[in-house]
């Protein structure tokens, strides 16, 4: 399972440019997180797009509207269990945008009213044989 939640002032992002990275950031996760490209999990990779009023944020204790035009604000939060921005019209990231990786250890994940184990998702089959044994073995240790 991964929750990948885009922050972004309201109307920075449209509709094309939320629809081109959604599907580049759901694919991202599931090589390093299963092994393999694996479309049976997608249904557990989650994008989120949240936009919030220019002035609902603060840079460096600067409203938007305070620090001048040309203040491009952004933050990307990638939930992950342990185990591209050109779209948005852009050459590079602004460096106001953060990128923030969280690691949800085992039996830390819910899931359909319970708790959600790895070692019950290795039984799936979307996890290649060497993934496993090696999430089998960091278990174990």
């Amino acid at each position: 399972m991964t929750v990948i939640t885009v922050h972004a002032p309201k109307g920075r992002l449209t509709l094309e440019q939320r629809r081109r990275p959604a599907e580049p950031l759901t694919d991202a996760v599931p090589v390093p997180e299963v092994g393999r490209f694996a479309p049976p999990a997608r249904a557990g990779f989650q994008v989120h797009f949240v936009e919030r009023e220019p002035d609902m944020t603060a840079i460096g204790g600067r409203l938007p509207a305070d620090a001048g035009p040309g203040l491009d604000v952004m933050v990307i939060d990638v939930t992950v269990m342990d185990g591209d921005w050109r779209a948005c019209g852009l050459p590079e990231p602004w460096p106001a945008w953060w990128v923030t990786f969280r690691v949800v250890v085992e039996g830390s994940w819910g899931s359909s009213g319970g708790v959600l184990s790895i070692p019950s998702l290795l039984e799936s089959g979307v996890f290649t044989e060497e993934k496993a044994k090696a999430i089998r073995a960091a278990i174990e240790t």
